[in-house]
């Protein structure tokens, strides 16, 4: 698995355009898992960095 980054090429400045994004993509690249955007790559790295922190530990919770 890995992750990807990329800035979003669609809507407008008010609806994304030019924001960050980050999806988790399986080894035969199928998406598995995405986020919302941000407009600042740190803040989208740093929202990776929380999900590579959790572990079999984390609790699931049904909502």
């Amino acid at each position: 698995m890995y992750f990807e980054i990329y800035r979003q090429t669609r809507g407008t400045l008010l609806t994304g355009q030019g924001q960050w994004r980050w999806r988790l993509r399986a080894r035969n690249h199928e998406t598995i898992a995405s986020g919302e955007a941000y407009v600042n790559k740190s803040d989208c790295l740093h929202a990776i960095s929380l999900i590579r922190g959790t572990d079999d530990q984390t609790p699931v919770k049904e909502i």
